[in-house]
């Protein structure tokens, strides 16, 4: 992130300067959309991955309707179950100059996992995190990459680099809450953000 001198004159009040550094920081690089539900149909893009591939019997399924994709289903945690999963097929992002996906979604009250790879390979390690929903509202979360942990297979790998924009190549949605039963998630849409400020250092200018 780059450090920006911003020479402000000490005559002007402090609100004005913080509008200027706001005005700023507007003109900074817009979010990146990935995936729009509410404009196209990409929903042949993903792939369902359930506990079937471990012989669990956990069902999903992730379908456009009114405009809006629908990530729906049943966890079972029989036969050593518990999880139903989607993610986009891979390709290139390039989020290098950006630090946070934002989703905006509208669950059931149950916790889900934001996902995203690095690795174009099927069974690859997948980065993480949480984020819980409020049954029947429309809801935005911002997650940044540095919240994300490296897992394989369910299990935390200590020896990963940390998330690394430049390298996704996938991004998905995972349910694993260890609880049985049915689940819905509608998707507006999915973006990737960059930083929200910049860091600025004030230097005020000396009175001539």
């Amino acid at each position: 992130m780059k450090t920006l001198s911003l020479r402000v004159d000490p005559r002007r009040s402090i609100p004005t300067a913080f509008a200027l550094l706001l005005a700023m920081n507007t003109q900074a690089a817009a979010d990146k959309m990935l995936f729009d539900f509410q404009t196209s149909t990409n929903t042949a893009a993903w792939q369902i991955v359930n506990d079937d591939v471990m012989g669990g019997v956990s069902r999903s399924g992730f379908r456009l309707t009114n405009d809006l994709a629908v990530f729906q289903g049943d966890v079972s945690l029989e036969n050593n179950g518990g999880f139903a999963s989607v993610r986009s097929l891979p390709a290139r992002h390039d989020l290098a100059e950006c630090d946070a996906f934002v989703i905006r979604v509208r669950g059931d009250g149950r916790s889900y996992k934001f996902t995203a790879r690095t690795d174009r390979s099927f069974d690859s390690a997948i980065y993480q995190t949480v984020f819980t929903t409020k049954k029947g509202e429309w809801e935005e979360h911002r997650l940044p990459f540095k919240q994300f942990v490296a897992t394989f297979r369910g299990r935390v790998l200590s020896n990963e680099p940390p998330l690394d924009g430049a390298k996704v190549t996938s991004v998905g949605f995972l349910i694993s809450d260890k609880q049985d039963g049915p689940f819905q998630l509608a998707v507006a849409w999915i973006k990737a953000a960059p930083p929200a400020f910049n860091t600025l250092a004030i230097v005020p200018r000396p009175i001539l």
